[in-house]
């Protein structure tokens, strides 16, 4: 409630002469987030718009970085950052509410990539195990050639 009613008073505001010519209002949460975090930054200083360039954000998980691991900054995360009481919003659902037409888009193809993660996901542990079994064997193969190599030292 508070993150539209704070977006609303944002939407209103525009170059009264040409609206075409400023205070331009993204609706995508990618650009919603990447406004905040330019907050949060001296962006007109060469320093920060440096660390601008760098930062890359995206509605979902495309192509080029559904193969890496995804990792998670802790201090962060809202369990540890709220208190149980309060009122919270996903962004997602924020931009949709002011006029972001891809929601559906975006879930169809998350749940697409999901699908194919958990493929991939159960492969790797059925390929781990296997390993895991050949080292077994291969231990009790090797014993008599590494008690011989450790007799020379190579242990």
């Amino acid at each position: 409630m508070v993150g539209s009613v704070k977006y609303l008073t944002y939407l209103r505001k525009r170059c009264v002469v040409n609206p075409n010519r400023g205070a331009f209002h993204f609706r995508a949460p990618s650009r919603m987030f990447y406004r905040v975090v330019r907050g949060m930054i001296p962006h007109k200083t060469p320093r920060g718009a440096a660390a601008l360039e760098r930062l890359k954000v995206f509605e979902g998980v495309p192509p080029p970085f559904d193969k890496q691991k995804r990792m998670v900054v802790p201090q962060a995360l809202r369990v540890i950052r709220l208190a149980p009481n309060r009122k919270y919003t996903v962004l997602k659902r924020l931009a949709s509410e002011m006029g972001w037409k891809y929601e559906q888009v975006v879930d169809r193809l998350e749940a697409k990539r999901k699908v194919k993660s958990a493929v991939y996901y159960e492969k790797k542990k059925s390929l781990a195990k296997l390993s895991a079994k050949a080292a077994d064997k291969s231990v009790k193969e090797l014993k008599p050639i590494n008690e011989k190599l450790a007799a020379f030292g190579y242990a």
